[in-house]
């Protein structure tokens, strides 16, 4: 762990020595565990570490990211070994596709890089046969961003911005690290990126997505580009998201600038679903045809609850509830 003695591990170049309890623009000291989670979708045991290099005004994890000044508790810190050790344990217990990675997000993660190689390390150790993943924003030193692609076999990296006026309105960070980061990884770890992506904020970035989709087909066309859209959250918190047709719009956008491969996910609906609205109606009955509550009731339908009235005490599937979806932007 000596790489948290003088850390220069982000951009910041705090140099404090997080080991004797110094802190620096991130807040952390060694890395604390907030959660972790099996997911089917990225094939992948996810480890959420607390702290951030940024400050991001749209977080969706500022409680994570902001550890410890939002005041919430959490895991805290887990041996690598420990880590490992249940890792194991709960990727072989899991019902889903194999999994291929430990991965880590938060926050950023690039703040406890000396932790993920040990992690990485004892991944060999214990003989566990996976791969390390990691997800960033990218505002590692050129040295930490080198130790990244040597340690990790799948990457994400975060373009939140491309000009600098507008990156450091929203992080509160310059952007000209997280540009030169994503060109060394196109150049050096190819292989390894999962995506590059961006969340489209109405007013904010979805005006630099064109820019952005171009500097990534100039380093690489084929590198895939995902955008997310924004939901309120944070200090965003009442500032409004896209439409899906911002969203299919500016997928063209990206495709126009020369990129192979573009999609995206999420956007804020405008109207109720027609499958909702059919649900709702077929529920009527069962609500004393209360619109309202047929309505409210459709939503936990279409997910396969089966009991209408809901009744949680009674149900046959409350061991598995198909309603609680640890990822619900998966429904189209």
């Amino acid at each position: 762990m000596e790489g948290y003695r003088n850390c220069r591990l982000c951009e910041w170049q705090c140099s404090v020595d997080r080991l004797k309890g110094d802190r620096g623009v991130c807040r952390a000291g060694q890395a604390e565990i907030a959660a972790t989670m099996c997911s089917a979708s990225l094939r992948s045991y996810i480890v959420t570490l607390a702290g951030c290099c940024y400050r991001c005004l749209h977080c969706n994890a500022y409680r994570i990211s902001q550890h410890p000044d939002p005041g919430w508790h959490y895991r805290g810190y887990i041996s690598p070994t420990a880590l490992v050790a249940e890792a194991a344990e709960r990727m072989a217990a899991f019902e889903g596709p194999p999994l291929r990675t430990i991965s880590f997000t938060g926050g950023d993660p690039i703040i406890h890089l000396p932790y993920i190689g040990e992690v990485g390390r004892e991944i060999h150790r214990q003989g566990l046969g996976c791969g390390l993943g990691l997800s960033t924003g990218g505002f590692a030193t050129r040295e930490a961003m080198a130790r990244i692609v040597s340690l990790c076999d799948v990457i994400t990296l975060e373009i939140k911005a491309y000009s600098d006026r507008l990156h450091r309105a929203l992080t509160g960070a310059p952007v000209a690290p997280v540009l030169r980061n994503a060109a060394y990884l196109v150049d050096n770890g190819r292989d390894r990126i999962r995506v590059f992506r961006t969340v489209v904020i109405p007013g904010m970035t979805d005006g630099e997505v064109a820019e952005i989709a171009a500097f990534i087909a100039s380093l690489d066309a084929t590198v895939p580009y995902r955008l997310i859209g924004f939901r309120p959250n944070n200090v965003l918190y009442y500032h409004p998201g896209p439409s899906r047709d911002e969203m299919e719009r500016l997928s063209g956008v990206c495709r126009d600038a020369g990129l192979a491969d573009v999609a995206w996910a999420g956007y804020y609906p405008e109207r109720v679903k027609a499958d909702i609205a059919a649900a709702a109606a077929r529920l009527a009955p069962a609500y004393g045809n209360d619109p309202a509550a047929a309505l409210t009731a459709a939503y936990a339908a279409v997910c396969g609850c089966p009991t209408h009235p809901r009744d949680c005490g009674n149900c046959p599937l409350r061991g598995r509830c198909p309603a609680t979806l640890h990822e619900p932007w998966r429904r189209t």
